[in-house]
């Protein structure tokens, strides 16, 4: 019953912050690709501030302020706080993704005459260089979200993650920082890591699906 509701949670969490970070990468990479010039520069150099920031100091750094202020911030709130942060220095891959890919589709035969029949931009964007960039961009997703389980696991391993006896699979695997239980009770942690590492090559095997099934250069 703890696997089942721990997989609820830390599937919920990582999907939620991956398709947070997905529409903030799409719509700022987006806007940088097609409009370039001094768009193009701000943001990627918010791309590069952002990028110099170690990910998971940061995480620590936030979890000790939480723990200094866990009488006005509850415990249980921890964990979104910190896949909140989490989500605001991970969109950056996803937003150099989509600015690549579209400066390479906008100087294509079809976005020039896209471009000379008068097209609106939201045409160009939605009908033309969105299909386009979404096979890269599931991939992308996919990947994203078996690092989110990674990042969930690992901040429920170092106790900061949901609370106990609350469960999620990376708290369950906190357990086996006791010595007893990691040598004599791996029923109690062995089935949570199974099932992270199982988690994360689905979403692969389905992310390659998904590219292959939605390329539109693989259509006839």
């Amino acid at each position: 019953t703890r696997l089942m509701c721990g997989g609820r949670v830390s599937l919920s969490l990582s999907l939620l912050v991956v398709v947070v970070n997905t529409l903030l990468g799409v719509l700022l990479g987006g806007v940088a690709g097609f409009f370039g010039k001094w768009v193009d520069m701000l943001i990627m150099r918010i791309v590069d501030i952002i990028n110099c920031i170690p990910t998971l100091p940061i995480l620590l750094i936030i979890g000790a302020i939480l723990d200094a202020y866990s009488k006005v911030i509850p415990k249980e709130s921890r964990i979104y706080i910190l896949m909140a942060a989490l989500t605001l220095i991970s969109w950056t891959g996803v937003a150099r993704l989509v600015r690549g890919q579209i400066l390479y589709l906008r100087e294509q035969e079809y976005m020039t005459a896209a471009e000379a029949l008068g097209l609106p931009t939201g045409h160009k964007i939605f009908k033309h260089l969105v299909p386009n960039v979404m096979p890269q961009l599931i991939v992308s997703m996919t990947l994203s979200l078996g690092s989110m389980i990674l990042y969930e696991a690992t901040l429920g391993y170092l106790d900061l993650g949901v609370p106990y006896p609350k469960a999620s699979w990376g708290n369950m695997i906190y357990l086996a920082k006791n010595t007893d239980i990691l040598s004599f009770y791996p029923n109690i942690w062995v089935p949570s890591g199974v099932c992270i590492v199982l988690a994360i090559l689905a979403f692969n095997f389905i992310g390659d699906g998904l590219r292959d099934a939605l390329d539109p250069k693989m259509k006839r």
